[in-house]
């Protein structure tokens, strides 16, 4: 079942003119599983999540498309456009309905509150709950996301990485959310920590029935964790479908190069294979094919845009799907 379902998402900034940094991007969460939002920085990824709660920059804006979050749970029936949302609605949706976990925790929790009290907080606002209930209820979840008894009361600075990333789970869940997004949830945390909080967000999706949009650059996170997957390049999909259909066999060369260059792939002794050059700013994108630039594959065809075709149980748009 879906939770979200997003479609025609298209975003301009001040400086891109008329040029689309977000275009046309579309996908669906699912209850219980994990989308992942993948791609090079400049992909549109973070924009593309923040859109969704309408916490763009000011230079950013929201041209066209929807995003619809579906009623589940207690929202049966109680289907929403979050970007058609004024302020006053996004205030019982933010937190309510749509979470979101912050790609830094030290800079996203407040320095100057107890770890229970930021928690709690969600519970106060959302639930109606007394503050002494709402404190019960948060040391409650944070035990629920690790965090022992004893260390509830802390401030964010007296907490370990790992630990200030799952106060900041327990924050997002508080008021029981249908979605959660996940910004490059495990950045900078070293690899035991990093599984912990994976294997903490898969549970959460299963035993919550919790629909996760993970933004991330890290393949290796994607094939551990995620249902689904979404590879953006330049603001635009180039492939879509379930992460074993799509990894086992990518058909988009960015997919193909990005698959490629991870270190485990690579043969011994050889160099590690790479995309040549960098996503050009948005005022440098060609036409067409925003990748043909970067493309071993680009042939004339190219300077004209594709469309997203439904190939081998997923979605790819290139000229070139199909040929030898």
């Amino acid at each position: 079942m879906s939770v979200l379902i997003v479609d025609g998402l298209t975003l301009r900034l001040d400086r891109s003119g008329d040029v689309n940094v977000v275009d046309d991007v579309g996908f669906t969460v699912r209850a219980g599983k994990i989308t992942a939002l993948v791609g090079e920085s400049g992909s549109g990824k973070t924009l593309t999540a923040l859109s969704l709660l309408q916490l763009l920059p000011t230079a950013a804006r929201v041209v066209a498309g929807r995003a619809q979050i579906v009623g589940t749970g207690e929202a049966v029936g109680a289907d929403l456009d979050l970007l058609k949302l004024d302020e006053r609605s996004l205030r019982s949706v933010r937190g309510r309905r749509v979470a979101m976990v912050f790609q830094e925790p030290m800079t996203a929790l407040n320095p100057l509150l107890r770890i229970d009290d930021q928690v709690g907080e969600g519970l106060e606002i959302h639930r109606g709950l007394s503050r002494r209930l709402a404190r019960q209820g948060a040391r409650l979840l944070l035990e629920q996301v690790g965090i022992a008894s004893d260390r509830a009361n802390a401030f964010p600075h007296q907490l370990s990485g790992g630990q200030r990333q799952r106060a900041m789970i327990a924050c997002a869940l508080a008021a029981g959310p249908e979605f959660l997004i996940a910004d490059e949830p495990t950045t900078a945390l070293d690899v035991t920590v990093q599984a912990g909080i994976l294997a903490l967000l898969q549970r959460l999706a299963v035993e919550r029935q919790l629909g996760v949009l993970l933004i991330t650059h890290d393949l290796g996170v994607v094939a551990e964790v995620a249902d689904d997957v979404c590879v953006l390049y330049a603001g635009r999909v180039v492939e879509r479908g379930a992460v074993d259909v799509v990894f086992a066999a990518p058909l988009h060369p960015y997919t193909q190069g990005l698959l490629a260059s991870l270190p485990s792939l690579a043969p011994r002794g050889r160099p590690l294979p790479a995309i040549s050059g960098a996503v050009p700013p948005v005022e440098r994108w060609p036409s067409g094919c925003r990748f043909r630039d970067r493309c071993p594959r680009a042939v004339d065809a190219c300077a004209a845009e594709p469309a997203l075709a439904v190939v081998d149980d997923r979605d790819v748009c290139c000229w070139r799907v199909g040929e030898p």
